[in-house]
């Protein structure tokens, strides 16, 4: 379990080539004992954006402030404060700041190599149901 304001998490460069004005914080992973997914957030400066790539996993994704467009082979898709995002694996995409403050937004990713975690009913003799 963790209970952390997000300040007290380290806000790192995104340091890879193609992204520009980029920060993020991984507020959840797998070395807080998330077997599953990763939680981040990321930071942009106006003018700033993350790189251009694709990977074979989805993102779903939570604008907390900030206007900026999705990047996609498809065009550029505007999004600002509580709009939410997939995006589909193997899409080509970057997240850019097109506004004047900066870009805040939650990026859930499923983790690498994902435990196998059992859960067990507190009430009951048996598994949980995991939901």
């Amino acid at each position: 379990m963790k209970v952390v304001h997000y300040d007290n998490v380290e806000l790192e460069p995104v340091d890879v080539e193609g992204a520009k004005g980029a920060q993020i914080r991984w507020l959840i992973s797998q070395k807080d004992g998330a077997p599953t997914f990763a939680m981040r957030m990321f930071e942009v400066e106006p003018g700033g954006h993350t790189p251009y790539h694709q990977h074979e996993w989805e993102h779903e994704l939570y604008c907390l402030s900030g206007t900026g467009a999705l990047v996609t082979e498809r065009g550029e898709l505007p999004f600002a404060e509580n709009d939410i995002m997939y995006v589909d694996p193997g899409m080509m995409h970057a997240f850019k700041n097109v506004g004047e403050d900066t870009l805040k937004f939650l990026c859930l990713i499923p983790n690498e190599k994902p435990v196998v975690k059992k859960t067990v009913n507190p009430f009951a003799d048996e598994e949980a149901n995991n939901c």
